[in-house]
């Protein structure tokens, strides 16, 4: 009798886990209180393997920034491709980065440490954000440009998007710190809240009828 086996789940490669570590370190301690000689315990290398792949503290936060805005963009094209009115694709490309917000909180805790780092890091935040800012402002403008959605800045549009998302976010990693378990329901009303907004700036006016010729 012939038997079938598994393959065997295929292991992180060692850049793949130093990132990981260093995303729960500096989402929980911040970037000054993450250390390569700490993470190099946690991993069981040696530091200079971190070195050896990223070359410093920094290019760790650099490779860091450009994987996570990899991932990012990954769940907002879902969104755009999804089909259906531009509304319809807006709506589907919220969803996606609400679930991943909560089902990847230092995500967002890193983005707010690169912010509050600003300089250099900043720019290398927004560096590798870019293509996802450009591709996202040009399905807007399109949009627009042919009447599917009211003409509005469509830069102003992302920030309240990105805005909302941290707001929720954040509000939600303030409740666990003070011990008070969060609930999905958060995030949803967030996200409902959000959609009502959208909705209302961008979804095109419907003309009133013509009153009838002739008098009363």
């Amino acid at each position: 009798m012939s038997t079938t086996t598994t393959p065997a789940r295929t292991a992180l490669s060692t850049p793949e886990r130093i990132l990981d570590a260093a995303l729960v370190s500096i989402a929980a301690k911040g970037y000054d209180g993450t250390s390569l000689d700490s993470l190099a315990v946690g991993l069981g290398v040696t530091k200079q393997t971190l070195l050896h792949h990223f070359g410093s503290k920094d290019g760790l936060l650099r490779a860091l920034l450009g994987r996570s805005a990899a991932e990012v963009r990954t769940a907002v094209e879902a969104g755009l491709s999804s089909g259906g009115s531009a509304m319809n694709r807006i709506d589907a490309v919220v969803r996606a980065v609400f679930r991943l917000a909560a089902a990847r909180p230092d995500l967002l805790a890193l983005t707010r440490e690169t912010i509050r780092l600003g300089g250099a890091f900043t720019n290398e935040l927004l560096r590798s954000l870019e293509p996802l800012t450009h591709q996202a402002t040009g399905f807007l403008s399109e949009a627009m440009r042919v009447g599917e959605l009211r003409q509005h800045d469509p830069r102003l549009v992302l920030l309240t998007t990105y805005s909302t998302v941290i707001g929720a976010a954040t509000e939600v990693e303030v409740l666990r710190q003070l011990g008070v378990a969060p609930s999905v329901r958060i995030m949803v009303r967030r996200r409902r809240e959000l959609m009502d907004e959208l909705q209302s700036a961008l979804a095109p006016r419907v003309a009133r009828p013509a009153a009838p010729a002739g008098g009363l």
